[in-house]
């Protein structure tokens, strides 16, 4: 299993869009992305540039059904 990268929020953003996600709206410093034809929601959070931490990012991929190899692929 690779290691997870670090990556800042709208690379995670860009990433997920690459997936089929949309972005659906904002609440704050979180944007919220679906995916209509999986029904899956994820929220990122947008903070100023910072990178987002392993435990997050991981809860990220889980929420979008994305695996870390998948991630790789999609960050290609």
């Amino acid at each position: 299993m690779p290691k997870l990268p670090v990556l800042t929020g709208r690379q995670v953003m860009k990433a997920l869009e690459r997936a089929g996600f949309t972005f659906d709206r904002q609440r704050g410093s979180h944007a919220v992305l679906i995916n209509r034809e999986t029904r899956r929601c994820a929220v990122v959070p947008l903070h100023g540039g910072r990178d987002i931490p392993p435990g997050t990012l991981r809860g990220i991929l889980q929420q979008a059904g994305l695996t870390v190899d998948e991630l790789h692929r999609l960050l290609r």
